[in-house]
């Protein structure tokens, strides 16, 4: 079984992947974040850095779907290989921080590489509007971060919706972050688990 939780920066991805790799007892894979040599160079300069950190991210991706494939245990996974070209290199575009040339190169790597990989038998869609993300992000501290753009997260949001609205890959799961509070309400978390049990039932 290969869960993965998809959704924009401060939504909330890593907390409920550990919450319910503890639940499941299941393996948590998460995003190579910490050991990026291109993070903090991509905040202070973006379009210099956009095209670098993408590629990155696409391979740390690549590596990571290609072990889940191959092992034999559950996996839950924050954040998966699409959201990097259909949100954050297509974004970048679209805002001129990447040129064409660069994105026209990096969606056929993309188109390549996803072409030996299977999609996560559930995605779950953490859907949350700025002013939560925000206010989750101030609150863990990644300096690194502190900077990002609210301009920046708005469109991002915008090419979630549109990716999750034309998403056939799957089974799927929205859930609404600006109504939950899985870290700190067990009542929320219990909800959570519980729309995801009626998903993952089916699967078996």
């Amino acid at each position: 079984m290969h869960i993965a939780v998809v959704g924009n920066i401060g939504a909330g991805k890593t907390t409920l992947t550990e919450l319910l790799a503890k639940n499941y007892g299941w393996l948590p894979q998460y995003e190579s974040v910490e050991n990026n040599p291109y993070l903090e160079d991509f905040y202070s300069d973006m379009k210099r850095w956009s095209f670098n950190l993408q590629i990155f991210f696409l391979n740390s991706r690549f590596q990571q779907i290609m072990e889940i494939q191959k092992s034999n245990v559950n996996i839950i996974q924050d954040r998966t290989i699409y959201e990097d070209a259909f949100i954050f290199a297509a974004n970048l575009r679209d805002m001129d921080l990447m040129t064409e040339r660069d994105y026209e190169n990096y969606r056929k790597i993309f188109d390549n590489i996803t072409s030996f990989i299977k999609p996560p038998d559930l995605l779950i869609y953490l859907k949350a509007s700025v002013p939560t993300l925000v206010n989750n992000i101030q609150r863990r501290g990644r300096e690194y971060e502190i900077g990002i753009r609210l301009d920046y997260l708005s469109k991002l949001n915008e090419k979630y919706t549109k990716w999750i609205q034309g998403y056939k890959s799957g089974k799927l799961l929205i859930l609404d972050k600006d109504k939950l509070d899985f870290a700190n309400n067990t009542e929320d978390l219990g909800s959570v688990i519980e729309k995801i049990e009626v998903e993952i039932n089916g699967l078996f």
